[in-house]
């Protein structure tokens, strides 16, 4: 009998508890779906507000994972690497998680986080070949360029049409100096990829290396014809003429940059050398104010008079 006074003047306790349940996963609902809308056109503070708002009320890893994609769509990296890290401690076994960790960690320079997460992610996927990837890129931010080797080999063992992995290999070949080594992997690279415009920028330096400049020409020409706004390609082809002192042709080189691009401040310096080195001081002169006008740090190149282009450049070749 007194329970059921209890009940009749205070309410099914139960029912109740299961009324503010039902109240809750419908809030819930609302704010993460108003994040995802929200996100949808573009209003990222609003959607991140609604994710976090829906957090608050249930810790859902859908949702953390919107958050954190969120974040990185913000440009945030520190809070999309906590957002990660909670998605971990609610589910620990999800490899695209440690991935996009890994990769942001790459952005913010934490090689050892690089790695440390690659190695989880090829723990739960021991066939990832973005893991192995990633894991190289980590090897090398360390200057760790055997093991960069060997995960970049492993993961070519899996895939042998790898484009992305021998270019890597390439690179870090190139910087062992194996250069003929890394020239194999780059023509692996163009025959998979025809128009590969980092793959011929990469050719053109190791064919530099061989003494071939005239190869090395054609292949910075040819990134231009694949893709006129190259910054690479205008540079090292205007650094090769010069190297070759063909100054009249790298300041044609650098003109047809500088109308592509004009706030190109590296296109200045580089032609305000090759003027300099064939004797226009004023032209070169202005070529450096400019130069310095769009990029400061380019006053570092060079002293007050710019008297020491020929100690800085004569007879170099940049690679």
């Amino acid at each position: 009998m007194a329970n059921f006074f209890k009940t009749f003047f205070t309410g099914n306790s139960e029912e109740s508890e299961d009324e503010k349940a039902k109240a809750e996963k419908k809030n819930f609902e609302l704010f993460k779906y108003d994040g995802m809308r929200a996100e949808r056109i573009g209003q990222i503070d609003y959607a991140i507000k609604c994710y976090n708002e829906a957090l608050a009320i249930q810790e859902d890893f859908e949702t953390l994972d919107y958050l954190s994609k969120a974040y990185i769509h913000q440009n945030n990296p520190e809070e999309a690497i906590k957002t990660l890290h909670k998605m971990i401690e609610v589910d620990p076994n999800v490899t695209s998680t440690y991935l996009t960790l890994a990769n942001l960690c790459y952005i913010q320079e934490d090689y050892q986080n690089t790695i440390d997460n690659c190695i989880k992610a090829i723990e739960l996927e021991e066939n990832s070949l973005a893991a192995y990837l990633l894991l190289a890129r980590g090897n090398r931010g360390q200057k760790d360029n055997i093991n960069a080797i060997v995960n970049l080999s492993t993961a070519i063992s899996m895939k042998d049409d790898f484009a992305q992995a021998y270019l890597l290999r390439a690179e870090v070949l190139k910087e062992m100096n194996q250069f003929a080594n890394a020239l194999e992997d780059v023509e692996k690279v163009l025959e998979l990829m025809p128009e590969e415009e980092a793959a011929y920028l990469l050719r053109g330096k190791l064919k530099e290396q061989n003494e071939l400049f005239e190869e090395a020409s054609a292949d910075y020409s040819n990134v231009i014809e694949l893709n006129p706004f190259n910054e690479q390609a205008y540079l090292y082809l205007g650094q090769l003429l010069i190297a070759e002192k063909k100054y009249a042709e790298a300041i044609e080189n650098f003109n047809e940059a500088i109308e592509l691009k004009e706030n190109f401040s590296q296109a200045y310096h580089e032609r305000g050398r090759a003027k300099f080195l064939n004797n226009d001081k004023e032209g070169s002169l202005e070529d450096m104010k400019k130069a310095m006008e769009l990029d400061p740090k380019a006053e570092e190149n060079v002293n007050g008079q710019f008297d020491n282009f020929a100690d800085m450049y004569s007879g170099a070749k940049i690679f």
